[in-house]
């Protein structure tokens, strides 16, 4: 879980997710909406599969990167322990 806490806590992380709940999409497809280096979004997602936030799938010479929605649906049964009756 220590993970996916440091996966969540980056603002950049948040919007790759934010993207990729519209659609699948490669790192440079990623890349291209923010102003940041291409090396610098492979780290960011580095660490969303680390957390298994995401799923990269290789498809020829790209990788298509993918919500792991298994683990959040993990995190919001885990979440919803805590609320009040």
């Amino acid at each position: 879980m220590n993970n996916l806490f440091k996966a969540l806590n980056d603002s950049t992380r948040r919007q790759i997710l934010e993207l990729l709940k519209e659609k699948d999409l490669t790192a440079g497809e990623i890349a291209a909406h923010f102003n940041i280096s291409k090396p610098s979004i492979s780290h960011h997602l580095d660490l969303l599969k680390r957390a298994d936030l995401v799923i990269g799938i290789r498809q020829g010479q790209f990788i298509s990167y993918s919500l792991n929605m298994s683990v959040f649906e993990e995190v919001i049964q885990w979440l919803m322990q805590f609320q009040g009756d």
